[in-house]
């Protein structure tokens, strides 16, 4: 899968939390969400790439 899509979804998906100005995460957390996903990806194939990145996404953000 493309890493560079996902990542993309995943600041597309932070800009519901945040402006685009105050992002909270760096290029090290962007690739911890990056691995994970495609962690859970793997593991289940037929989940939706959205909800995934967006459960991970809201997760970090909680955690």
């Amino acid at each position: 899968m493309e890493k560079k899509l996902i990542k993309k979804m995943i600041l597309n998906c932070l800009k519901q939390y945040y402006s685009t100005e105050s992002m909270p995460i760096g290029e090290k957390d962007l690739e911890n969400l990056l691995n994970k996903i495609l962690l859970v990806k793997e593991e289940e194939p037929k989940a939706d790439l959205h909800e995934i990145i967006n459960d991970t996404v809201y997760d970090f953000l909680a955690g």
